[in-house]
């Protein structure tokens, strides 16, 4: 069996540096201060800081497909995997998704070239609340064996105003994803292997997931669903009673970030190559401090909590999949 490490991470606000001649005129002046102190040496001490936890994983072999959100642009993902290519000996590329969000930051999926490709086929959804947010952003993975993943990067309105308020735009951004996935459906088939990835900015729990993208609990349902609005199982479950969540409010554990596997990954028929083998969330000791297991965020210069040992507000998920050799 050949083995498919993947893994998510929320990189907290991976910008270009102010006042950068690759931003335009109306994101300069729309994030303002905001960047106020984000130089040169920052940005490179956030890559290494990021690089110093990209190469633990996998064992220390690191990651063989990793998706990102909260990354400005090219220059910065260049930035970060030229670094991962030199730190664990691998040649990754990237693809990524270039949307209107009114803060310039997007998701990427980062991939080994040597486990993968030639051509990654990608596709964006535009999603509109009011203005543009961050894409739903779909990447076909062909592996060495000749199969395709469809992966779907996700990185949903933030509960900026509450959390009630504010859930309407994630339901909307839900049900878009749920059209969306029927069309990849009829297209692909009813035996597509998708998995879906990212801050969805709400809890497995919460009905956004369950009762609108249909990520449930229930292995033995999704696995039965012959309904065309197909159930997904969400992974995160497992970990809700743990004492830990991939990003901390107050003193309240939540799992924003998640993986979510179609029916056939699941599935038991012999014809259908990947399989669910395990999911985690990345823990190691330096990205967590105090009682609460709370993620050590990087931050900016101009904000009161600014940190140069940091790495980022969330941690990081990870998934493994089975798929069968060639015979």
């Amino acid at each position: 069996m050949v083995k498919h490490h993947i893994y998510w991470w929320n990189l907290e606000n991976l910008f270009d540096i102010e006042n950068s001649p690759r931003r335009s005129q109306f994101l300069n002046d729309h994030l303002g201060s905001e960047l106020h102190g984000w130089n040169t040496n920052i940005l490179n001490k956030k890559i290494t800081n990021l690089t110093s936890i990209i190469s633990q994983f996998n064992d220390n072999q690191g990651p063989d497909i990793l998706g990102v959100c909260e990354v400005e642009n090219e220059f910065v993902i260049e930035l970060l995997i030229t670094a991962m290519n030199v730190a664990l000996n691998r040649q990754y590329a990237f693809v990524i998704s270039e949307s209107e969000d009114k803060r310039g930051i997007d998701t990427a999926l980062i991939y080994d070239t040597e486990k993968y490709g030639p051509e990654q086929l990608t596709f964006s959804l535009r999603i509109i609340k009011r203005n543009s947010t961050r894409d739903l952003f779909q990447v076909h993975i062909n592996t060495a064996n000749g199969n395709k993943l469809i992966c779907i990067l996700n990185h949903w309105p933030s509960r900026s105003g509450g959390e009630l308020t504010s859930e309407p735009f994630r339901i909307m951004v839900a049900e878009n994803l749920s059209y969306w996935i029927e069309r990849i459906y009829e297209e692909q088939g009813d035996d597509a292997a998708i998995l879906l990835m990212g801050d969805f900015n709400d809890n497995p729990f919460n009905k956004s997931i369950t009762n609108y993208l249909m990520a449930i609990n229930n292995k033995a349902l999704v696995k039965s669903n012959r309904v065309r609005l197909k159930y997904f199982y969400n992974v995160m479950h497992r970990f809700m009673d743990d004492q830990i969540g991939t990003f901390v409010f107050g003193n309240e554990y939540n799992l924003l970030d998640q993986f979510m596997v179609s029916k056939s990954i699941l599935s038991e028929k012999p014809t259908l190559p990947f399989k669910l083998s395990s999911a985690a969330i990345v823990d190691f000791p330096e990205l967590t401090s105090g009682s609460y297991n709370k993620p050590v965020k990087f931050g900016r210069p101009n904000a009161s909590k600014f940190n140069l040992n940091g790495y980022s507000d969330h941690l990081p998920i990870k998934i493994v999949l089975s798929e069968k050799a060639l015979t």
